[in-house]
């Protein structure tokens, strides 16, 4: 999984959220754009989980415990594992859920971290395996608008999800 969002980097090169009709399960946008959440959602198929298909079946399921922001009224493969509110439910639904921290050292590679940036407006990426400058937290590897990087940006914003799935 985590070999499979660091190699994102330098590929997807762009951002766009723009609603596209994928095929399910396995569907994508282009390799080379995306958000920050098919960043999450490509490196899990790299390990094997299709969080489409995943998110698709628990909110099948389970509708009434992920959020109704958008105005959906019933679930869709095309957009849903796409959005971070519908990943942190899913795996928060799941129990991988871990304590909030300002200490780099409960970060851990392949954990996964959402932030508020500012207004509502939500982030997700994946701890990396490789350290800072200062070594003393991991890098981040996400897709915040100019393609997907790695980059040192845990403590950048607020934290408001902490993940452990593997």
């Amino acid at each position: 999984m985590l070999d499979g969002a660091i190699a994102q980097a330098g590929v997807t090169t762009s951002y766009d959220p723009a609603y596209v009709a994928l095929d399910y399960p396995g569907g994508d946008v282009s390799e080379a754009t995306g958000v920050c959440s098919d960043v999450v959602v490509r490196a899990f198929r790299k390990a094997g989980i299709d969080l489409q298909k995943e998110i698709h079946e628990d909110m099948t399921t389970a509708r009434s415990d992920y959020p109704t922001k958008w105005g959906a009224i019933r679930p869709d493969s095309n957009i849903d594992h796409r959005r971070v509110l519908n990943l942190m439910a899913y795996f928060r639904r799941h129990g991988k859920s871990l304590p909030l921290s300002y200490d780099a050292t409960d970060y851990q590679p392949g954990d996964i971290v959402a932030w508020d940036l500012t207004s509502g407006i939500d982030h997700i990426g994946i701890v990396t395996n490789m350290l800072s400058d200062s070594n003393d937290r991991y890098l981040i590897v996400h897709n915040i608008g100019a393609g997907t990087r790695v980059e040192d940006v845990l403590f950048e914003w607020t934290i408001k999800g902490h993940y452990r799935f593997f």
